[in-house]
Order: structure tokens, then C-alpha cells, then sequence
């Protein structure tokens, strides 16, 4: 039997896969942490198996020398080391950061530069600047009657499919894709597409998708190359602590300033300032609904309401200028006052004012009064824990105790308008005037009566000092660190340094990193990686040169972990029963064969650092010698008998297998030798010997490298 090239290319990956899924499947999703001996280790660890375990622990992984490096050093100065990150350079990985100009930009700027879709459009109609061309499409696609005349500042609402084809319109598809074939044979639609992307180029704009694009792309790089592991892994600790959804609303334009600014700073730091901080976040505010949260008898509190509706938050008037061009809105202020003039001075009989002062439809939706959201999240995952003692009369208080925390202008209302240039946009305020002045009870602790903001504060002051808080964070770190199954003596003994230290998290570290159990046979080897450690350990234990592009962080999302995109405030679950399973365990072996083989767009492997010229030779390999140095250089030889003994196995089955042929006819050969290297020079692959690719990824892929 006869197959084409692709046949023949397709069937190595396949068997490949086959090989090391039967490998996983046999040994991680039942089998314990096992020894070189292949039975559970209940002994001390060898100093050289404790430098791997603390590098796999406090990294993610290590890279080449990474291991002699520790080793020179003492497992417990690199400890040290790693809990004051400020003492260590990290100039180099900053240096791949310079190109992610949104990483520094406030929430206002990236609101303004990387407008959402559908505001953009509804303001710049109110506001009278819609490009002509561009206005008589919005009035062809609108439902309902036309719009009033131009300059209107309360113009109707674009209808969905409106707002749909503005999003499109923002990221035109590439050639030969379906979005690309509609605009062909709809002359409108492309008209469309391009006055919307004259309009952004013109004025500076951007898709907002950048936005979390860099971000993902950062964590990628910082996880990789960042001197400072251990905060790179307590930053990935407490994103998913703190979770937030970044499809929820606004919370893409708020999640850069959330990492940066609230995660990154405090992961090291003590609890109490991290989650004062996460309360504050817009991004946290905006998830959790607190900014909507307003005492119903709370005085200005309907008006605020209906400030918050339409997105004004009590903005006023703001400075003139603009984002996009000062000059040319301060000629259009004045017509626009005199047109807002004109408008009230017109009579009401057709009733239109008066519809224009009620609330929008969908906006009339949002909950009125005060939002319990965040309080019950901030006893239950953020701090107490399901069985910390509260009760629902607790989350009541705590509800009331943060009203008035909320956020200035959510969706950048005024960007767009004369006033472009607040910087206030997106940024935490505390407005007295939806507060609930009364006296509030949190878990029998009393709360005066007219602490404005600092009822909150408060009660982040009596969540912190309660012994429950304690034993929760106690048990989230040595879950994280030691086991799925945490030790209750030792989370009694963390627990304890939690509370000595009022939150101190580098004091509480130290009671996990420096116990028995941290360091006991047990340990090494017992958690498995989540699909952001996996891609994060091969990545530095191959060496490879990573420049993340958009396929990187997809493989990330495909293998189970989206970044922010864990739609629950409980975030990704640290347990090995979620993430192992025959789907993912596929995939996971999907990405190891595509990075080996430079499949991957912007992480490249040099495999010949390793093996020499055999990577790249066309002739045959030694098959146990290349197997035995990729298992020193991604598990220092360590791995067990049963692992080696099937690894071996399934490429000596390789070898024995029938060999595929090419087509006879010397033209069809030809034209699939060209596909061939077609598809190469647009993968990226790099030319090698497929055996040597196969055996690395088969070894990234086995049991001992997907534990840590």
C-alpha cells in the first residue's frame, strides 16, 4: 500500500503522539511521584534531586546551568534569593518588554487608544464626529426610524448587528479568509470595513485585542526569562487567587493596570496591602459589580445611579482639548452648546426629550441598589473560605461597608468628547454620596457609623486578623507548593506564621519552602503542571529563543488554560484531577512535537545544542544515546525504569513498523516534495533529523517532565 508525502510525514506525529499518550496515560493520571526505583519515595531527597525540586517549585524549571548554578550556590541562598526579587537584576528580560507599548499606559490611555467597538461608534455620533462616509452606512444598517439630524448629541442607539460589523471592521481577515470573501461580494460591507479603518488610522486608534495580547505575551516572556521566579510564579498564584474574567466588559481595558500595578507589586509583599489593593482595582470593581453597588438610602444615590447608567460617574464638564486633536473639537464645542440649546428650547409635544431623559432598554437591566457580589467573594475565596464562619447577615454588612467604591467613568465616557484629555477615566474613586452611612456588624466586630471609605478598610482590617483567613491562605500555599492533598500539620504551622506576621507572605513562604515536608521525598514530583508551567518549563529547558506570537499564547488556551480566561472568581483549580484527562494529555503532546519542530511560530529550539550534528544528519541515530541525553538535559537522567523501559520500547516498534513510499510517478513526487517544503517555510520548521525531534518530544512529554 502507497501513500503521499503528507500521509507519510502525518504518521510519525501520530504514532509519536500514540507513544507518549500511552506513556502518560499509563503513569500520570494514576500513578504517585516515583524515584529512579519506581516506587513512591518516603525518604529525604538527595541534594541533586533537591535542587531540581525547588528549581521545578520557585521556577518554572530550569534552564541549561541552571542546575549547577543552585548546586554551587546552596538550595537555601537561592531560596533567599528568590524571596527579595528586587536584589536581582532583570534587565534582560525587561529589554524583551520595550516593544509592548501598552504594558505601560493607564487605564484612560488604553480606553482612548483601543476604544471598544460599540462606545466608540454611539459617542462619536453624539458627539458629531462620524466621517461622512460612515455616517450613511450607520443610517443604512440602524433599525428603527432615521436618526435626528446630524450634531444631535442623543442620536438613537446602533443596533447590534451595527455595533457586530464595527468590531469586524477593526480587524479586516487576511486574504482568502471568510470575512475577506463577504467583503467581495458585498460592496457595502467593504465600505464599510474601510471607512471604519480610515477613521482609527486617521485618528490613532488601535484594536483593543493588542491589549491582551501583550499582556499574555508578557507573562509568557517573564515566566521564561525572568531572573525573579519565584515572584513569576506567586504572580501566576495570586492572578488565579484574585481571578478575573477578561471577556467580562471592560475588563480587558483594566487587567494591564491590574498585573502591573496591583498583582506584581504586592506578590511578595504582605497580604493586607494586596487586598486593599485588589478591592480598589477597576478590574476587580468592574468583575464583581461593586461599582455598581449604591445604598438605596444613601443621599444623591438615584442620581448616581443614573449617572452610572450613562457612564458619566459625575464626571462634569473636563478640561478642553482632546486625545485626537484639541483644536478641532474646541472649534465643534461651541456648536455643540448651541445646538444642546437649541434642543431645549424645542417643544416636547412628540415627547422625544422626554424619552431621551429615561434610561436606555438594556441599561434599565442593571441590578438598582446595593450589590453583594463582591462581598461574598472576598469571605469565601479571598480571604475566610467556604467554612470560615460568616453568614449571609455578614455578607449584607460587608456589601454596605463597600458601597461607594467604584470607578471613574468605567467605559471612558468623555474621551471622545472636548473633555478627552481626564486621565481619570477607569481609575478607582470612593463617591460618598452612594455610601451607606450607617453602622455595620462584620463577624461581631462593630463598625461606627460615618467612616465613609474606611469601612472598608475596616473590614479588610478584621478579615485579615481572623484565624479562618489564615488557614486558608495556609492551605492555597502548601497546596501550591507541597501537595494536592495538604498536610494539616503543616498547614497549622503556616497558618501560624501567617498570623504572627499579620500577612507577611515572604515570612509565610518561609514556613512552606524551609518544613520537612517541602523537602521530603513525597513532595518531588507530586503536583502536576497547569498548561502555562508545562509551556513555560519546556521553553526554558530547551533553551529556546521565544519571541511570543499569537500561536504561543493559543497554545496555552488549547492545552486548557486560557490566560484571564477562567470565567469563575474561583480561578483555575491547583489540583491534578483538573487538569488530567486523555483530551488535554493529547494536546499536551501536540505542543511538544510542534516545539521541537519549530512548529511554533516564535519559539525557536536548536536541538543540535544537545545532541550535535545528529539533530540536523540525515542518517540514522542511536536511539537509546539520544534518549539518554535528552533525558539528562530535561530530567537530569532521573526518570524511572517503567518510563524508560516503554520509551524505549515504542521507538524500537517505530523502528520495525512498515515504511511508507512515494508515489511512483516522478511528477506527483516532485510536486509533493515542493508542498513539503511550502508548508516548512511557512511553519517555520527548521530542516532536521525527525527522529531526534520525536525522541525529545516524547521525552517532554513523559510522566516525570509533566510533574513537578
Amino acid at each position: 500500500m502507497r501513500f503521499n508525502l503528507s500521509a507519510r510525514r502525518r504518521a510519525p506525529r501520530a504514532f509519536a503522539l500514540a507513544a507518549a499518550l500511552a506513556l502518560l496515560s499509563n503513569n500520570l493520571l494514576v500513578a504517585p511521584a516515583q524515584t529512579s526505583g519506581g516506587k513512591a519515595d518516603a525518604r529525604k531527597m538527595t541534594e541533586e534531586q533537591r535542587v531540581v525540586h525547588v528549581l521545578n517549585r520557585l521556577a518554572f524549571g530550569a534552564r541549561p546551568g541552571d542546575v549547577e548554578r543552585v548546586r554551587k550556590m546552596g538550595v537555601e541562598a537561592f531560596i533567599e534569593q528568590q524571596l527579595n526579587p528586587s536584589k536581582l537584576d532583570d534587565a534582560a528580560a525587561e529589554a524583551r518588554l520595550r516593544g509592548f507599548q501598552t504594558l505601560g499606559m493607564s487605564n484612560s490611555e488604553l480606553l482612548a487608544k483601543y476604544p471598544q467597538p460599540g462606545q466608540l461608534l454611539r459617542r462619536l455620533e453624539r458627539a458629531g464626529e462620524v466621517p461622512p462616509e460612515l455616517a450613511g452606512l450607520v443610517r443604512q444598517r440602524r433599525q428603527g426610524p432615521p436618526p435626528p439630524a446630524a450634531g444631535q448629541m442623543n442620536a438613537p442607539e446602533p443596533n447590534p448587528e451595527a455595533e457586530r460589523m464595527v468590531a469586524e471592521a477593526m480587524r479586516p481577515p487576511a486574504q482568502g479568509q471568510p470575512g475577506a470573501m463577504q467583503d467581495e461580494a458585498d460592496p457595502q460591507r467593504r465600505a464599510y470595513r474601510q471607512a471604519i479603518v480610515k477613521y482609527m488610522r486617521e485618528n490613532g486608534l488601535e484594536n483593543p485585542q493588542r491589549i491582551m495580547f501583550e499582556l499574555n505575551a508578557a507573562r509568557i516572556l517573564r515566566a521564561v526569562y525572568s531572573e525573579r521566579q519565584l515572584q513569576e510564579v506567586m504572580v501566576d498564584f495570586w492572578t488565579n487567587h484574585f481571578n478575573v474574567f477578561a471577556q467580562k466588559g471592560a475588563d480587558r481595558w483594566f487587567l494591564t493596570s491590574y498585573d502591573r500595578d496591583v498583582i506584581r507589586p504586592n506578590a511578595l509583599g504582605n497580604f493586607r496591602d494586596l487586598l486593599e489593593a485588589t478591592a480598589k482595582s477597576p478590574a476587580m470593581l468592574f468583575y464583581l459589580d461593586n461599582f455598581q453597588s449604591v445604598s438605596p438610602n444613601a443621599q444623591g444615590a438615584r442620581r448616581q445611579l443614573r449617572r452610572q447608567q450613562t457612564d458619566t460617574d459625575g464626571a462634569g464638564s473636563m478640561r478642553p482639548g482632546g486625545r485626537f486633536g484639541g483644536r478641532r473639537m474646541n472649534r465643534r464645542q461651541a456648536q455643540r452648546q448651541m445646538e444642546r440649546q437649541r434642543q431645549q428650547q424645542q417643544p416636547q409635544a412628540d415627547g422625544q426629550m422626554a424619552a431621551q431623559q429615561q434610561p436606555r432598554p438594556q441599561q434599565q437591566r442593571m441590578r438598582r441598589g446595593i450589590n453583594e457580589n463582591y462581598a461574598r467573594e472576598l469571605m469565601e475565596l479571598h480571604t475566610l473560605g467556604v467554612e470560615g464562619g460568616y453568614t449571609q447577615k455578614d455578607v449584607q454588612e460587608v456589601a454596605r461597608a463597600f458601597t461607594g467604591w467604584t470607578i471613574y467613568a468605567p467605559r471612558g465616557r468623555g474621551l471622545y468628547d472636548a473633555g478627552g484629555e481626564d486621565d481619570r477615566a477607569g481609575t478607582f474613586f470612593f463617591n460618598p454620596r452612594t455610601h451607606d452611612p450607617g453602622e455595620k456588624t462584620v463577624l461581631g466586630v462593630k463598625i461606627p457609623a460615618g467612616g465613609g471609605v474606611d469601612d472598608g478598610r475596616k473590614v479588610l482590617d478584621v478579615l485579615v486578623a481572623h484565624p479562618s483567613t489564615a488557614k486558608f491562605i495556609a492551605t492555597k500555599l502548601v497546596r501550591k507548593f507541597v501537595s494536592d492533598t495538604p498536610d494539616p500539620a503543616l498547614v497549622r504551622r503556616v497558618a501560624d506564621a501567617f498570623y504572627k506576621s499579620k500577612g507577611d507572605i515572604k515570612t509565610t513562604l518561609r514556613a512552606v519552602l524551609m518544613s520537612p515536608e517541602f523537602n521530603s521525598g513525597e513532595a518531588r514530583r507530586a503536583k502536576i503542571k497547569t498548561p502555562f508551567e508545562l509551556t513555560a518549563s519546556a521553553l526554558r529547558t530547551l533553551g529556546a529563543e521565544v519571541e511570543v506570537r499569537p500561536a504561543l499564547v493559543q497554545w496555552v488556551a488549547r492545552m486548557g488554560e486560557p490566560l484571564y480566561g477562567y470565567q469563575a472568581p474561583t480561578g483555575y483549580p491547583d489540583e491534578a484531577s483538573y487538569w488530567v484527562n486523555t483530551g488535554a494529555l493529547l494536546e499536551r503532546l501536540n505542543f511538544s512535537l510542534a516545539l521541537v519542530s519549530n512548529r511554533i511560530p516564535g519559539a525557536r529550539v536548536d536541538l543540535s545544542r544537545f545532541v550535535g550534528e545528529e539533530a540536523t544528519s540525515s542518517r540514522a541515530v542511536d536511539q537509546k544515546a539520544i534518549v539518554e541525553r535528552f533525558l539528562a538535559v530535561a530530567l537530569q537522567g532521573d526518570v524511572s525504569p517503567r518510563s524508560r523501559e516503554v520509551l524505549m520500547k515504542q521507538l524500537t516498534a517505530q523502528a520495525d513498523a512498515p515504511i511508507t513510499t512515494m508515489p511512483d510517478d516522478e511528477e506527483a513526487r516532485e510536486k509533493n516534495v515542493r508542498e513539503a517544503r511550502r508548508e516548512r517555510r511557512q511553519a517555520g520548521v527548521t530542516v532536521g533529523n525527525p527522529e531526534v525531534a520525536r525522541i525529545a518530544a516524547l521525552v517532554i512529554g513523559s510522566p516525570e517532565f509533566q510533574r513537578q
